[in-house]
């Protein structure tokens, strides 16, 4: 076999193998640009590679996979991100506010999204395991050569994740109250209804809105709801959505060019906190829902 079929053949084998692989970096590192670049790394591995030698390729790519996204958890560890707007991964799912088939996938993408924020508790070796026995079904031993340790501390391991997953308090969709309060500052914000917005806010409320030219802050419900009244303008459609399992929405220009993320937290029927994304890079760079 000339060397061109080879390669040829090699390419085939592994974009068969290429969602799956996706799947399984994405279900570990929670970021699907991530997970893509895991997949692209493990492919160029494997075309340095002479796979005559190699017995189970989709075993041999899982691993590889598999040890790309442990060394990015471990990147992670060493340059914390505090938050989205300082460029951790979003996860951004469309809410359920009805109950036909769309909103149910919906939810069901949700749950999943949930998941990824309970495995953020977890340590990269745990991570690892939980996601590869656990999700994908990946053997011990396996798991254990990604780690560098035996099938039975692999195994352990992934035991241990899988009691802190279970004990993990899951994020939970958006519930009425919480979509009542961030429906009313829409309402509110629309309108300009300033009385409106102080009602719905609390008197701490925080304000963070990440713009290109960096990190904007605003504390107090009076200030916020001025603020509040003179964003609304440019909006032509927007949806409602879960970022991070909190409730809020995402906005378009007329357009179709998304305008902001925005995100709220509630406590009873007050919102006490707003985390807005303006900057457009950072908006193109997330997996926003298409409009409604």
């Amino acid at each position: 076999m000339t060397d061109t079929s080879r390669a040829d053949l090699d390419a085939e084998a592994f974009e068969a193998e290429r969602d799956r692989l996706s799947a399984v970096a994405y279900r570990v590192l929670g970021s699907h640009a991530d997970a893509e670049d895991a997949a692209q790394e493990a492919w160029m591995r494997l075309a340095r590679q002479d796979t005559t030698t190699i017995d189970n390729l989709a075993g041999w790519l899982t691993t590889v996979v598999g040890r790309i996204s442990l060394d990015v958890l471990r990147s992670r560890r060493a340059r914390p991100e505090a938050s989205y707007a300082d460029g951790a991964p979003v996860l951004v799912a469309a809410d359920d506010d009805g109950a036909d088939p769309e909103a149910v996938a919906a939810l069901a993408d949700a749950v999943g999204s949930a998941m990824l924020v309970v495995l953020d508790s977890l340590t990269p070796g745990e991570r690892v395991a939980f996601v590869l026995h656990d999700l994908f079904a990946v053997p011990f031993a396996d798991i254990g050569r990604i780690l560098g340790r035996s099938a039975d501390a692999a195994k352990m391991t992934a035991s241990r994740a899988r009691r802190k997953v279970q004990a993990a308090e899951r994020p939970t969709p958006a519930g009425r109250a919480e979509r009542k309060a961030v429906a009313a500052f829409r309402s509110a914000a629309a309108d300009g209804d300033f009385a409106a917005l102080l009602r719905v806010l609390d008197p701490d409320v925080r304000l963070t809105v990440d713009t290109p030219g960096g990190t904007v802050v605003t504390l107090g419900a009076t200030a916020v709801a001025s603020g509040a009244r003179t964003v609304s303008g440019d909006v032509a459609r927007y949806r409602a959505v879960r970022v991070d399992g909190r409730p809020g929405y995402v906005s378009w220009r007329a357009d179709g060019t998304p305008l902001s993320l925005i995100s709220f937290t509630v406590a009873g029927d007050r919102i006490t906190a707003i985390a807005i994304v303006v900057d457009p890079a950072k908006l193109a760079a997330m997996r926003l829902p298409a409009p409604a």
